[in-house]
């Protein structure tokens, strides 16, 4: 019985590794492990990425040369990103995560035609953007209502927080997990505070901004599961951000999640999910049809 175990062990090690068939090198600069940035950084970069989207140029952003650009969590060229277009941006605010190196930007568009909710992150390393990815919701979006996400933006407290009223990174996470998990387990524990309110594309569950307002409002029926989940952590503002699927890993809907905490509640939350859905009304009401 040695024997054979001496054997066996013999040929495994000597059995090449399996899946060693070697990968043609990615065109596109590598995401880290462990990236290198300062807040100053990832503040000047979401600075000239609001520039950049006025202008529709990133001729002003830090781009590395292989800087990998995604649109609606899709590949794109460079050339062909809404961030080419000029747009006329109402309301931009950014979040900042120095220890993961990533930034998200929420931008508002409700001049002209064309209004748009525009969800961008930047992946930083070494003082450049290696990734850009947007998510661009308009009109035919989930609950879209770009007026609607404007006068309810500007009405909500965003400022850093005090230390004493911060949240820490670990208990963000377990909290904005919660929230995604119930889609598929209506039994999850989900740190809701009062007031609570929800931006959800453009309707929202606050609009008389009632002091005892509650975001536990229940989840639709049925299992979903939300994947892919990637996490951005601003402390100084009590925010998390996560991008994820809902559904399938390879074609579920596009989405971004942002819960602001108070004291390790949910206080506000924004969603922007890029799916066809119904829309809100410009007092951020849901259309019903």
């Amino acid at each position: 019985m040695i024997k054979t175990m001496l054997l066996v062990g013999l040929m495994l090690a000597a059995t090449p590794a399996l899946a060693q068939t070697p990968q043609p090198p990615s065109p596109y600069a590598p995401l880290q492990d462990k990236p290198s940035c300062t807040r100053a950084e990832l503040v000047k970069a979401t600075d000239a990425y609001v520039a950049a989207q006025k202008n529709g140029s990133l001729a002003g952003l830090p781009l590395d040369e292989k800087a990998h650009f995604l649109e609606n969590m899709a590949t794109v060229e460079k050339d062909k990103g809404l961030w080419n277009t000029s747009l006329p941006i109402a309301h931009a605010q950014s979040f900042h995560d120095e220890t993961r190196c990533k930034t998200f930007t929420e931008v508002i568009v409700t001049q002209g035609d064309h209004h748009y909710v525009i969800g961008t992150r930047l992946y930083m390393h070494n003082g450049k953007v290696i990734r850009l990815d947007s998510l661009v919701t308009d009109k035919g979006d989930w609950l879209f209502n770009a007026n609607a996400y404007l006068k309810y933006t500007a009405r909500e407290d965003w400022k850093p927080l005090p230390a004493a009223q911060r949240t820490s990174a670990a208990e963000m996470i377990r909290g904005a997990n919660a929230y995604l998990d119930a889609f598929s387990d209506k039994f999850t524990d989900i740190p809701w505070g009062t007031p609570c309110a929800r931006l959800e594309g453009g309707a929202y569950t606050d609009r008389e901004g009632k002091p005892d307002a509650s975001c536990n409002i229940g989840i639709p029926p049925g299992v979903l599961y939300i994947v892919n989940r990637d996490y951005l952590i601003d402390a100084e503002k009590g925010v998390i951000n996560v991008y994820c699927r809902f559904g399938n890993s390879a074609t579920g809907a596009p989405d971004s999640h942002v819960f602001r905490y108070i004291d390790g509640k949910i206080r506000l939350v924004h969603t922007i999910s890029v799916v066809p859905g119904p829309q809100a009304d410009d007092n951020g009401a849901i259309v019903r049809n």
